[in-house]
């Protein structure tokens, strides 16, 4: 199936690394919220384009490209900036899912705007589309153990067996959010999802 242009009306962009050795990083939440939304979709993101992997589908009654980049975290906004040139979807209409090592494990936030806060993926999307005013939705991974602690090291540690516990129903949050923003819009997604964890 050949995608058509204009045939978008979001690009859901998850976050994180390629390859095995990455998967259940902390760096890797915006991946499994992304792939967890294909997954209640009923698909996969098994596409290879935009240097990423796709999956064109429909999602709370909206056209929607789910997009993995595979070009490593630092390099992310490429492929964020190719689909959206393609769909011309607009930069309001980029919903980036991302891990944030400022908030505790198990919360979330959205955010309609902002700084990349110091994580990479972020920087490299602000770069190429030129704007940070993209809707986005962080999944808190936690703060390093130690202030000495290499934040690179940190973001790709992988989760005890305790804290896994705490991420699952963090991700099915942040998929419901997603779902709420494109839907209802960002201020409706806040209000429902911001703040201490509850029940989605």
């Amino acid at each position: 199936m050949l995608f058509q242009k204009k045939a978008v009306d979001w690009l859901i962009v998850g976050l994180g690394n390629p390859g095995p050795e990455y998967a259940r990083t902390r760096h890797n939440v915006g991946f499994r919220t992304a792939d967890l939304l294909a997954e209640q979709a009923g698909v996969k993101l098994d596409r290879a384009r935009f240097r990423a992997l796709v999956r064109q589908t429909e999602l709370a009654g909206q056209r929607v490209l789910l997009l993995e980049p595979q070009t490593f975290m630092n390099n992310s906004g490429e492929a964020v900036q190719l689909a959206a040139m393609y769909y011309k979807i607009p930069i309001d209409h980029i919903l980036i899912l991302s891990d944030d090592v400022s908030l505790p494990l198990g919360r979330i936030r959205v955010r309609t705007e902002g700084s990349a806060g110091g994580h990479n993926g972020l920087k490299s999307v602000i770069s190429h589309l030129g704007s940070q005013t993209f809707p986005r939705i962080k999944i808190g991974v936690g703060e390093k153990p130690h202030p000495d602690y290499d934040l690179a090291d940190w973001v790709l540690s992988r989760f005890t067996p305790e804290e896994e516990k705490l991420l699952g129903p963090a991700i099915e949050r942040a998929a419901a959010a997603a779902l709420e923003l494109i839907s209802n819009g960002p201020a409706s997604a806040a209000a429902r999802f911001n703040g201490k964890p509850q029940a989605v």
